[in-house]
This record gives C-alpha cells, sequence and structure tokens, in this order.
C-alpha cells in the first residue's frame, strides 16, 4: 500500500511541475493553453484533487516561483542497459550531480545528451474513449497529422494512438476538433535495440532504476531491457 502511496504522490508532483511549466510557457486558461488542457485530462485520469491542481495553476503565476528547467541525462546501466533519465528541475547542477552519483555507486556511468538517440525513438501517445469507431478507420484518418499506431486495449477500453514526436499539437488539435475525448496524453521513449538479461542482471539494472526514480527531481526513466 505504501509503495503505491508514493507512486502516486510522485505522479501527483510529476503532473504538477509540467502544469507550472505549461503555464510559465504560455497562460493559465485551458481555453488558450492546450498543452495545459492535455496535463488536466492527465490530472483527472488520475485521480489528482482539484486543490492540487489549482495550486500549480497559482503557484506557476507567483513571483516567487522558481523557474523549472527539463533535463535529460543518459547513460549506460550495469551489463550496457541504456538508461535515459527525464527530469523536471530548478536546480540542474544539484540533480545531474544526484544522478551521476546513483549511476557510479551502482555499476553504471553516465555520458552525454544525445548519446542515445540511436537507441529510443520518441514518440507521443493519446489515450481516448473508445466510442465504437472502427479502429482501422480512425488509424487512416490520423496518418495524415502524424498517427502511426492505433489499437485498442482491452483492459482499459481506451484507444491508444502512437504518434511522431513532433505531431503531439495536430494530434490533439484534430481530437479536439472532431470530438474525441482525450482522457490522457504524453511523450515515450521507445527502445528500437533491446536486450535480454539473466534474472540476476535484471535485479542489478532495477536496483539503479529504483534508486534513479526515488530522486524528487526525476520524472521518467527509460532502458532497452527487453
Amino acid at each position: 500500500m505504501f509503495k503505491r502511496w508514493d507512486k502516486m504522490a510522485k505522479t501527483f508532483t510529476r503532473i504538477g511541475k509540467e502544469i507550472v511549466l505549461a503555464v510559465k510557457n504560455g497562460t493559465a486558461d485551458p481555453a488558450t493553453n492546450s498543452k495545459l488542457r492535455v496535463l488536466l485530462q492527465n490530472a483527472k485520469a488520475v485521480n489528482m484533487p482539484k486543490e492540487t491542481v489549482e495550486r500549480a495553476i497559482k503557484r506557476a503565476s507567483s513571483k516567487d516561483q522558481e523557474d523549472y528547467k527539463e533535463m535529460v541525462y543518459e547513460g549506460y546501466g550495469p551489463h550496457g542497459i541504456a538508461i535515459l533519465v527525464e527530469s523536471t528541475t530548478d536546480n540542474p547542477t544539484r540533480t545531474v550531480a544526484n544522478v551521476r552519483s546513483y549511476f557510479n555507486k551502482l555499476g553504471g556511468s553516465l555520458g552525454t545528451m544525445g548519446m542515445l538517440d540511436f537507441i529510443f525513438d520518441r514518440k507521443c501517445i493519446f489515450k481516448i474513449k473508445n466510442t465504437g469507431k472502427d479502429i482501422e478507420e480512425l488509424e487512416f484518418e490520423l496518418i495524415d497529422v502524424g498517427g502511426e499506431e492505433v489499437f485498442l486495449d482491452e483492459e482499459t477500453n481506451l484507444i491508444n494512438i502512437y504518434g511522431e514526436f513532433p505531431a503531439f499539437g495536430a494530434l490533439q488539435h484534430y481530437f479536439e476538433e472532431n470530438g474525441y475525448e482525450i482522457v490522457e496524453a504524453d511523450f515515450e521513449r521507445i527502445p528500437n535495440d533491446t536486450k535480454t538479461l539473466s534474472d540476476e542482471q535484471v535485479a542489478e539494472v532495477e536496483k539503479l532504476i529504483e534508486k534513479i526514480e526515488e530522486d524528487d527531481d526525476v520524472v521518467r526513466v527509460f532502458h532497452n531491457m527487453a
């Protein structure tokens, strides 16, 4: 139970920071800020309290609010596993020092930005309400706005759409203009080359990943373990 609550709290913190960034870079009005509109849907999807969302928007408008920066760190963990770390931080010097220490202590090494571009493809993903629309027909519709893969997640009964990274705005606009309800939207780093490890080796890599994920500045961690 405590682990679940800890994960939920981290999700709320991540979305809160993303809301602050969206408001800082745009406006506090969802009607005129498309990125904020999506984040409010994401907050709703994870049952983030309304007061927490409102506090984040209010905080972004405060002169005392530190500016967050989105930073990406790349390196290799034990057994040559590629690890990419996304963070949102008000102190990049602190964050990179922390992330480097995790790699060093647990059998990995932090590298330079862009070194893993050949391993990870960055994609956007949308999850929309299933209204009974034919999946193949929807996939055909979305080709012109950057949609690449469309499928029904039978567990959640939501339609998942993967698209090119730069197509995020065009896809969001298409869904909103055509009456599709966006439940959640995000970005993912998908490995195009994976490595299979033994159970013992997987445990070593997972220990490093878990340590990185515990850091308050870290938003997401991606890897290429099979």
